[in-house]
């Protein structure tokens, strides 16, 4: 994260700034932040005059606040609404959610399939490691609520299993 050496120079751990940016990019999100203790580094892209995008990279402030609750992230353009979001099964982290396993597979969950508890439903790709998101109950599959490769931010509703 971030440090400052006994002359009070700031100290940036250039690999995690590195990391984060890939997740910027592979994720399409606009900014990032990482906490860990009073250290917080914060990585964002700006959108340049020209109308392309620039990466920005900026520490945060160090001073903590109380934790805020993050703003609503508006549907995707095309996914339906669950239709009950307690059955909804939702993101546990932001990456890219993938259905099958590899291009060209069969998705691990279709809408009117079955599925028992902890089945595979799809997968979300985080800083290069693939995270199954599994069924927390038996059911049929009612509705899909991401694309193939499509960026998924934490809590979003992915699938919904009654």
């Amino acid at each position: 994260m971030t440090d400052t050496n006994s002359s009070g120079t700031m100290m940036v751990d250039v690999d995690l700034v590195r990391q984060l940016a890939e997740l910027l990019d592979a994720t399409q999100l606009t900014e990032i932040e990482v906490e860990h203790g009073e250290r917080k580094i914060r990585v964002a892209r700006k959108v340049s005059q020209g109308g392309g995008q620039a990466v920005h990279y900026a520490p945060a402030p160090v001073a903590m606040s109380a934790a805020q609750p993050a703003a609503p992230v508006a549907a995707e353009v095309g996914a339906s609404a669950p239709a009950s979001s307690a059955n909804a099964v939702r993101s546990p982290m932001v990456g890219t959610a993938y259905l099958a396993a590899e291009p060209g597979a069969k998705p691990f969950a279709g809408i009117g399939q079955k599925v028992a508890a902890g089945d595979t439903l799809l997968i979300v790709e985080a800083m290069k490691v693939m995270n199954p998101i599994v069924a927390t109950a038996a059911g049929t599959v009612t509705q899909v609520l991401v694309e193939n490769g499509q960026p998924v931010e934490f809590d979003q509703p992915l699938i919904v299993v009654e």
